[in-house]
């Protein structure tokens, strides 16, 4: 699809920020130290670590996706995907233990899924000096209407697409349908800009404020990204399939 480049979100993002699997101990660790720095010592959501890395047991199984500054290489934010334990593929993802007996069962049946196929979007994180707006610092990613601009002087906010579209790249290349998380109804909202369809599978949870438990597929928010929106996902995604290549070559 071709776009002026005025109009390339893609180009334009590739000037300030690329994307990057965890795919060694030094990338992982990165993100780690993020999530500490954001989940521990601003949010205190956990206990602050002695080791500055904030990990919890469902990392076993997990991938997760960088957001790094194109100049000043440094890390901008992560979120991770929560795999199905390749140990036990009939155990819970994280949200299911806080609200698996509240699933409408019209929405999805979490006993029918194919989980080697299913996923859960969490731990996003962006560290603080780039959630720039006054308030934003009580969350642990900004996303708010202003990051889109207004119609006379339109902007796109690239760290937090970035991170999402990231993570739908990493979950296409592990073949993962179906993706669950449990979100803020603000930053619900606000996906819908992206073209991202989420649909909400039970009542709201008290879970660091309010969550609602959704869902997504994978493809149908790569088909739904709206026209704007897909170049700057078709970056993304070859950089991260660029990385998972040159991976697997150096093996």
């Amino acid at each position: 699809m071709y776009l002026p480049q005025f109009l390339n979100l893609g180009t334009g993002f590739r000037k300030d920020c690329e994307t990057l699997p965890a795919l060694d101990d030094d990338l992982r660790s990165a993100a780690y130290r993020i999530r500490h720095s954001v989940y521990c010592e601003e949010l205190g959501y956990e206990p602050p670590r002695a080791d500055g890395l904030e990990t919890d047991e469902f990392d076993r199984h997990s991938v997760h996706c960088l957001l790094r500054g194109v100049v000043t290489r440094e890390m901008i934010g992560c979120v991770r995907l929560v795999l199905a334990d390749p140990a036990d593929l009939s155990a819970p993802l994280p949200f299911e233990r806080l609200c698996a007996s509240t699933v409408d069962r019209s929405k999805i049946d979490l006993e029918r899924i194919d989980r080697a196929k299913a996923a859960e979007v969490s731990r996003l994180a962006v560290v603080a000096h780039y959630r720039r707006r006054k308030g934003e610092r009580t969350v642990s990613i900004g996303l708010d209407e202003g990051d889109f601009g207004t119609p006379d002087r339109p902007r796109f906010p690239y760290i937090a697409a970035g991170l999402y579209l990231g993570m739908i790249a990493q979950a296409r290349h592990h073949g993962i349908e179906t993706l669950f998380m449990l979100t803020e109804r603000r930053l619900a909202k606000q996906l819908t800009r992206l073209g991202v369809k989420l649909t909400q599978i039970g009542p709201a949870i008290e879970h660091r404020g309010l969550r609602y438990p959704s869902m997504m597929s994978t493809q149908e928010v790569i088909d739904g990204l709206n026209f704007f929106v897909r170049p700057l996902f078709a970056t993304i995604a070859a950089e991260m399939e660029t990385a998972y290549q040159k991976a697997a070559t150096s093996d």
